[in-house]
C-alpha cells in the first residue's frame, strides 16, 4: 500500500517586490517636465545627466513610453486640477496606440459607447482633437470614393486639396510628414480618388505568390514556383 505525504498548509506566495531603479532619484523631475509639455525622451535623458544620471536614454524613453499610456489628470497640455503622480492616483489605463489609431478611423456610427468615451477622453487634448478631426475626414473620403461603395467617379480633388492644405499646416508633425508623404505620390492618390479602378487585384495576386514563396522556405527553385502558382489558378 503506497502512503502519500500531504500537508495540512502551504506556505503563500510572497509578493514580488519590484527593485529600485536607478532612474527613481530623477522620477519626480521627469514628471515635471513631462507636465510641462516636454515628451522628447533624449532631451531629458540629457537633462537629467547633467544632474548625475548614469543609465541610457532607452530607460527613460521607456518610462516616458508608459506614461503616454494613461491619461493625465492635470496639469499638461490643458488638463486643470492636481498633479496625478505627485497625490499618487493611478491614472486609468487607456487602449494601446494601435487600438486608439484603429478607432480613430472607425465610423462613428461603429463605435460602441465605451469607445467613445475613450476618444472623448483623448480629445480633450488640443493636438489629438486635431489628429482624430483630420483622421476622420480622410477616411471618410476615401470611403467616399471607394470602389466597393459603388461610388461615381468625379474628377474633382477639391476635398482633397483641401485636407491636405489642412494637414500640412496642422502642427502635428507625424500628420505633417503624412501629408507629405501623399503629396509626394500626389498624381497616384488623385487617380485613386477620381478613377474607378483598383489595384486590389494585383495586390492579393502579389501576397498570394509570396505566401507560396515563403511556404517552401526558399529551398525549391522557380521552375516549382511556377508550376504552384499555375495550378492554384
Amino acid at each position: 500500500m503506497r502512503k502519500y505525504a500531504a500537508a495540512e498548509v502551504f506556505p503563500e506566495r510572497a509578493a514580488r517586490v519590484p527593485r529600485p531603479s536607478i532612474l527613481d532619484p530623477y522620477l519626480e523631475y521627469l514628471t515635471r517636465r513631462q507636465v510641462s509639455g516636454c515628451e522628447n525622451g533624449r532631451e531629458l535623458w540629457r537633462e537629467i545627466r547633467a544632474q548625475g544620471f548614469r543609465g541610457t536614454s532607452r530607460q527613460v524613453h521607456r518610462w516616458l513610453q508608459m506614461q503616454r499610456t494613461v491619461r493625465p489628470r492635470s496639469g499638461a497640455r490643458g488638463y486643470p486640477g492636481g498633479n496625478w503622480w505627485s497625490n499618487g492616483i493611478r491614472p486609468d489605463a487607456l487602449c494601446s496606440p494601435k487600438q486608439l489609431a484603429w478607432l480613430c478611423v472607425k465610423r462613428p456610427s461603429e463605435l460602441t459607447s465605451a469607445e467613445t468615451a475613450t476618444l472623448a477622453r483623448i480629445e480633450q487634448d488640443e493636438e489629438a482633437s486635431r489628429v482624430v478631426a483630420l483622421a476622420r475626414r480622410f477616411c471618410e473620403l476615401v470611403r467616399s470614393r471607394g470602389v466597393s461603395q459603388q461610388a461615381k467617379p468625379t474628377r474633382s480633388c477639391r476635398r482633397f486639396e483641401a485636407w491636405l492644405g489642412e494637414a500640412r499646416a496642422c502642427g502635428v508633425r507625424a500628420v505633417e510628414t503624412f501629408a507629405e508623404g501623399l503629396e509626394q505620390d500626389g498624381d497616384a492618390v488623385r487617380a485613386a480618388l477620381t478613377t474607378p479602378w483598383s489595384n486590389a487585384q494585383a495586390e492579393g495576386q502579389i501576397t498570394k505568390l509570396k505566401l507560396l514563396k515563403r511556404q517552401m522556405y526558399g529551398r525549391a527553385n522557380f521552375d516549382l514556383l511556377r508550376r504552384r502558382v499555375l495550378l492554384t489558378i
